[in-house]
């Protein structure tokens, strides 16, 4: 492994994927808070400090061994789940649907900002690799945790929006049980590929053709 590589990695990629992952965080914090439940803010986790956020292994030792053990090609990493008591949500079913939409809607919009500083770069006529890349990695980690984040498991946001929208009962009961082990099917999952052929390609290639139509005419006049 390069050494000199992975440190021009890691400090292309550390801004946006702290970003990334505080703001998502946050997100469900200050989300649940409006709806009723102040538990992570009392915890001190409704804050952009990105160290409340960090969790050691999932954060750093996680990422650091797989991108060293695939040779960069599989990265996985989570930060520490933010405390929601859904019990003291004003409509807990209802309103837990917009708490766990809050985490990758704020990396749906922080891609969209990274793609506004990629197209100011072009447009103030600046070709530092450094910045551009930044900016084409900003967008890249943010639609990788919008898209992955959505996969509609337990106890991802997805599993969570899944299961406020399913009637009481069965399916929701199902998805109950199987929460223990969400984790490890989830994980099965990507090793197997199925998560990435068949839910991120799809989903990071709509976020992107997405947001440049979003900003097409922004890209159109500084042509």
């Amino acid at each position: 492994m390069d050494i000199s590589n992975l440190i021009q990695t890691v400090l292309i990629y550390a801004l946006p994927v702290v970003f990334a992952i505080t703001i998502h965080e946050a997100a469900h914090g200050y989300v649940a808070r409006y709806f009723g439940d102040n538990t992570a803010y009392v915890m001190g986790r409704v804050t952009l400090n990105p160290i409340k956020h960090i969790d050691p292994i999932g954060t750093i030792l996680m990422p650091l061994l797989l991108y060293f053990a695939t040779s960069g090609a599989f990265l996985f990493g989570y930060a520490k789940p933010v405390p929601v008591n859904f019990n003291r949500l004003r409509h807990p079913k209802r309103d837990m649907v917009w708490v766990a939409l809050a985490g990758p809607a704020s990396n749906f919009f922080q891609a969209i900002l990274w793609a506004l500083f990629l197209v100011g770069l072009v447009g103030a006529g600046i070709d530092e690799t450094f910045f551009i890349k930044m900016a084409q990695g900003g967008v890249l980690v943010n639609l990788v945790m919008w898209a992955f984040n959505l996969f509609p498991l337990p106890p991802l946001d997805g599993g969570r929006v899944l299961a406020g929208l399913l009637p009481r009962g069965g399916p929701q009961e199902f998805l109950a049980r199987i929460e223990p082990y969400g984790f490890f099917i989830v994980m099965g999952l990507v090793i197997a590929g199925i998560v990435s052929t068949w839910w991120l390609s799809p989903l990071m290639a709509f976020g992107y053709q997405a947001i440049t139509l979003l900003l097409s005419p922004l890209t159109a006049l500084i042509r």
